[in-house]
């Protein structure tokens, strides 16, 4: 069935950009509403933003509000994860969902199985 794959992480300074793709194989993304989440150690996961598939509509946590975007590139079964003005505190391992379902504000609710990436790691450091 369809796999994720993220990528993108890395090392950036505080005020420094980095973007995040959430890629899809052995299938596409163009039915499937995408979550971005992260993790830091322990047990939270925080919604960082969603893209929806019906009408294409993007939000996001309020911390991340006018410094991440989220996108689409059915073209390429890719989303991606802009992230500009990157805070220490946005250090985490983001990870995307997909599947059928919907947009609760940044949080991906799903309707049927969803899938999900390994995730990639993002530090941001000076």
């Amino acid at each position: 069935q369809l796999q994720l794959a993220e990528s993108g992480g890395g090392l950036a300074q505080p005020g420094g950009s980095l973007r995040l793709s959430c890629e899809a194989s052995g299938g596409t993304l163009d039915r499937f509403a995408v979550g971005w989440f992260r993790q830091v150690p322990g047990p939270e996961k925080e919604a960082v933003s969603c893209i929806s598939s019906s009408d294409g509509g993007t939000y996001y946590e309020d911390s991340v509000k006018g410094r991440f975007t989220v996108s689409r590139d059915n073209l390429k079964h890719t989303v991606y994860l802009q992230m500009n003005n990157l805070r220490p505190e946005d250090s985490a391992t983001y990870v995307c969902a997909a599947g059928v379902g919907y947009c609760l504000g940044p949080r991906f609710r799903p309707l049927a199985g969803d899938y999900w990436g390994k995730g990639t790691q993002v530090t941001v450091s000076s």
